[in-house]
């Protein structure tokens, strides 16, 4: 999707909260961890959105949403820490009834989102984007910054990987 405008702060929170929380999730498989990503890549965005450039708005947003998420591994690396008990409260921002119907198609089962975890990084974000979050080949590309060619690499070793973990999880 190319932006000749970008969106309000309000509006990306609106329309794209829920799937970068989807997205977030998919790659963490925790929730707490999901909603933190979310909310840190809620605040990239409304720093960003003054210098923001028109392109691709979608790919502009999942590279910070990756970046964010990648930022946050390695900040893990040097400072482990230990989980907190459970927590109440959840992302719950609105959105518009598209994106409930649209949330809904994105929830997978957990042996799916096990098997999603056990992936190499690099697989699990391209399957990810591509099959849950539906963005192209193109907007993968560049929200991770590597050629075409690679992502569709990444995304049949992905699937080929996830098929045959779900296989053996079946069988």
């Amino acid at each position: 999707m190319t932006d000749a405008v970008p969106l309000s702060w309000e509006e990306v929170a609106r329309i794209h909260g829920r799937k970068i929380y989807n997205f977030a999730y998919r790659l963490s498989g925790n929730p707490d961890d999901a909603a933190d990503l979310t909310q840190e890549v809620l605040l990239r965005v409304r720093r960003g959105l003054e210098s923001y450039q028109p392109g691709s708005f979608d790919g502009w947003l999942w590279r910070i949403t990756r970046n964010a998420f990648i930022d946050e591994v390695r900040r893990r690396q040097r400072r482990p820490t230990s989980p907190l008990p459970e927590a109440i409260d959840r992302w719950d921002a609105q959105s518009t009834p598209g994106a409930d119907e649209q949330l809904l198609s994105m929830r997978l089962g957990e042996d799916i989102q096990h098997a999603l975890l056990e992936l190499p990084f690099e697989f699990r974000e391209a399957v990810v984007m591509c099959d849950v979050i539906g963005l192209s080949y193109e907007e993968i590309a560049h929200a991770v910054a590597v050629p075409i060619g690679t992502v569709r690499s990444r995304i049949h070793r992905g699937r080929k990987l996830l098929r045959a973990a779900l296989v053996e999880v079946a069988g």
